[in-house]
């Protein structure tokens, strides 16, 4: 079966595409549109699709709308209720169901050819977890828990797979929500809400869980499965932050305390989902899974031997999970993820034509990655544009921007580079191979979702990319899947005895990560980066700002 998988209603609309139980395609609409997060989560963008990705993936398969066997659109809005019978004020939410239950109509007027009539509703929450328990290697039967801010009514669910069948075991109705909870704490200290959570997971870092018994009044397990959260009197806890003031003492001890009334609850539900299944894996999903901190915490104290995160937690991984849920009901067997690189690439003489038409200078040297390597040794940052976008919020080394490790200072330029806050971490790479002798935590860790202690002797070395609390969230790399960012790791510590190099997203504060090339020459423009190494090709910031540019160097 061809089935398109769209996420559309509350926020990071996505299609993704799954051909015969395959994951051929998969993007998100900020990529193309160059908003972040494609829309903010309001009823009156309730009705804004995906087109463009969704196009896209059908583009890359060859196929047109009328070839579709199936559209799953990951919300079903006969399970909802009233937002007022579910406790929450949002007295648009009808505006919001009205749209999501004309999304086949408005479905075919963007992708014309497509019959409505095989769009089908898939639960929120289901489709998250199908991302997860389908989506994760070797995952077999599996237990699922998928915590975000909203679905139709609940947010949260626990389920069990056995073969290709899930099976929901408990699911926690709103207005109980740790979703919303850390939202709400987001906007509070002066960050922007349903996008900057992990600026309070980052902020934890530098305070004290002091006010944690407080906050266990509002939020806390209830043993069986699920949990209370709503209510927390925020302003009674701290001063509220303005955006553009600085964050004080009690900022970061409020962060801290619901960093760790989360971990706690979290913890808890693990441990009954354990109990209940008696599985070895754990596979999460939804827009909570992606506090690397807590799932860090999940996988030491928790009762599974293992856990596996979706790279695409947030609500762009229904997309993908709706598809692959239909896949499994129609028969199919899913295949797992064969990575997060599932959007667009060029070919080199499409690239090369790019940089000609832009009339930018350029070479194209033996080994892009001795080139690269080399400028890191001497503590250039490189722009690194390499292969398929990513799908999901992590740089994983093919729109990065990379840097040395070795010097303190890298981690204020990169902020600075990026023209964010200077309390931000950035992520070191290094080879699987290496990385036990670096980091405890995880391993393998591929998609930057864990966080891992930095080994003591380590942490002097490699300074720009440790965190105040001695940890760093970590991307290990496979040779066998990633050969061209090996040979850059390879050939960086062949030069400085460093095994490690920082990557960061490729992009700048506000916007969406660098997905075509347009997004890649215009970042490099306008940031202080010293190459741009895009395909095969290198360009050099003297040689992209010289007068009567365009010549290339072979």
């Amino acid at each position: 079966m061809r089935i398109l998988g769209i996420n559309a209603l509350f926020h990071d609309p996505a299609a993704a595409l799954v051909i015969d139980g395959r994951t051929v395609a998969a993007a998100e609409e900020e990529r193309f549109s160059r908003r972040k997060h494609g829309k903010r989560p309001v009823p009156f963008a309730a009705w804004e699709l995906p087109e463009r990705a969704a196009a896209w993936c059908l583009t890359r398969a060859g196929l047109r709308p009328r070839d579709l066997d199936a559209v799953a659109y990951s919300y079903d809005p006969r399970l909802a209720r009233p937002a007022a019978e579910l406790g929450l004020d949002d007295p648009w939410d009808p505006l919001r169901q009205t749209y999501a239950r004309e999304a086949p109509g408005f479905l075919r007027s963007v992708l014309p050819g497509l019959d409505p009539g095989i769009v089908r509703f898939v639960p929120h929450h289901m489709a998250h977890a199908a991302s997860s328990a389908f989506g994760a290697p070797d995952a077999g039967d599996s237990s699922v828990l998928v915590l975000d801010g909203r679905g139709e009514r609940a947010s949260h669910l626990a389920a069990h797979r056995t073969g290709d069948r899930l099976e929901a075991l408990y699911a926690q109705e709103l207005p109980h929500s740790l979703g919303l909870v850390y939202e709400e704490l987001t906007e509070h200290l002066g960050f922007l809400r349903s996008s900057d959570e992990f600026k309070v997971m980052a902020l934890a870092s530098h305070g004290t869980p002091r006010m944690l018994a407080e906050l266990r009044r509002y939020v806390h397990p209830t043993g069986d499965g699920g949990f209370r959260a709503t209510g927390v009197p925020w302003v009674e806890l701290c001063a509220p932050r303005g955006p553009d003031e600085p964050w004080t003492r009690e900022h970061a001890d409020v962060a801290a305390s619901a960093q760790a009334v989360l971990e706690e609850t979290l913890l808890d539900l693990v441990r009954w989902l354990h109990g209940r299944t008696h599985d070895d894996t754990l596979t999460l999903a939804g827009g909570v899974a992606l506090n690397c901190v807590a799932n860090s915490r999940i996988a030491r104290e928790g009762p599974f031997s293992r856990v596996w995160v979706q790279p695409a937690a947030g609500d762009a991984g229904t997309a993908l999970g709706g598809a692959l849920l239909l896949a499994a009901e129609e028969g199919e067997d899913p295949e797992p993820m064969p990575g997060a690189d599932l959007g667009r690439d060029w070919s080199d003489a499409e690239l090369g034509a790019w940089l000609k038409t832009a009339g930018v200078p350029f070479e194209r040297p033996a080994d892009i990655a001795a080139t690269v390597a080399r400028t890191l040794a001497d503590n250039g940052i490189v722009a690194w544009f390499q292969g398929r976008s990513e799908y999901g919020p992590r740089a994983l080394g093919h729109r990065s921007l990379l840097a040395h490790p070795g010097h303190a200072g890298n981690l204020e330029r990169l902020n600075d580079v990026k023209g964010r806050e200077q309390f931000r971490p950035v992520a070191p790479m290094v080879l699987a191979e290496r990385a036990a002798e670096i980091f405890d935590g995880p391993l393998p860790s591929p998609y930057m979702l864990f966080v891992h202690d930095v080994v003591p002797e380590w942490r002097e070395r490699v300074p720009a990319v440790v965190h105040v609390d001695g940890t760093a969230r970590i991307q290990t790399v496979d040779a066998g899947r990633e050969p061209l960012v090996a040979r850059v790791l390879g050939e960086f510590e062949r030069l400085t005895g460093l095994p490690v190099v920082v990557n960061t997203s490729l992009n700048t504060a506000g916007r969406p990560m660098v997905d075509d090339p347009r997004d890649a020459l215009e970042c490099f423009g306008s940031s202080p980066v010293d190459l741009l190494a895009i395909g095969p090709y290198a360009v050099r910031r003297p040689g992209f700002f010289a007068a009567g540019g365009g010549e290339v160097a072979r």
